[in-house]
């Protein structure tokens, strides 16, 4: 596996992370938003990603398999329905909805999704310190 390879699939995971913290951020800062009905509620958001093979080298050797975000789909739990007849967004039964996020759900999310990249980050850090001591070796050779 070439130095170009392993830097494009360690690409291809950081960009997917940064969609993941996107969206992290997204649904905390709606966490406590209220709507009148459900269609209005803000509804969680997750990513969703695939793995793609990548075509076999030129030598016939492993190519590796990058990651591709899908699509960012909504989420099917159920919203929080609580009862606040004096809210002024309440429905006329009293009902205000709030959004099926949990904080310490996201925040879970939200480390797992930094230790993801900053790993990513790490394998480009090593990838580029080999290419500098190849380039270092062939002009002492």
């Amino acid at each position: 596996m070439s130095f170009r390879q392993i830097s494009e699939i360690a690409g291809s995971a950081m960009a997917a992370q940064t969609v993941r913290l996107n969206t992290v951020a997204s649904n905390l800062a709606n966490a406590q938003s209220a709507a009148g009905t459900e269609a209005a509620a803000y509804h969680a958001r997750k990513p969703v990603f695939a793995a793609i093979a990548q075509a076999r080298g030129q030598d016939g050797g492993y190519a590796g398999t990058r990651v591709q975000v899908l699509d960012v789909v909504q989420s099917t739990e159920p919203l929080r329905k609580v009862h606040e007849p004096d809210n002024p967004l309440a429905d006329g039964e009293g009902m205000v909805y709030y959004p099926n996020v949990s904080p310490v759900a996201e925040m879970t999310d939200m480390m797992a999704a930094s230790r993801a990249f900053e790993t990513n980050v790490e394998v480009m850090t090593r990838v580029r310190g080999m290419q500098q001591s190849l380039l270092r070796m062939g002009k002492e050779g």
